[in-house]
């Protein structure tokens, strides 16, 4: 499933001749394959599908979708913290 989360490349490096690169996922590092995106330098950012970068975005719109990301998770949280103290006594 690909969730479209922005990554940002960190390094750009060829394992047997293939353009790869290490991605950037607020401090999770994951390796993906950069051939379908040549024009993508470090720094930018990408969405990654099954292992494969297939697309680039500019800053902003990576920063958009982070921060709809980031309101998405407080979301959860918030919800789970609520369901949480509704919750019946178990003792």
């Amino acid at each position: 499933m690909c969730l479209a989360i922005p990554g940002k490349v960190v390094e750009i490096f060829k394992t047997h001749d293939i353009k790869m690169g290490r991605i950037d996922y607020a401090g999770t590092i994951k390796t993906a394959c950069l051939e379908y995106v040549p024009e993508v330098d470090p720094g930018q950012y990408v969405i990654v599908h099954a292992g494969f970068a297939i697309s680039v975005l500019d800053e902003e719109d990576a920063q958009k979708s982070l921060e709809i990301w980031r309101e998405l998770v407080e979301a959860v949280e918030k919800e789970d913290a609520e369901a949480l103290r509704n919750a019946p006594d178990q003792n």
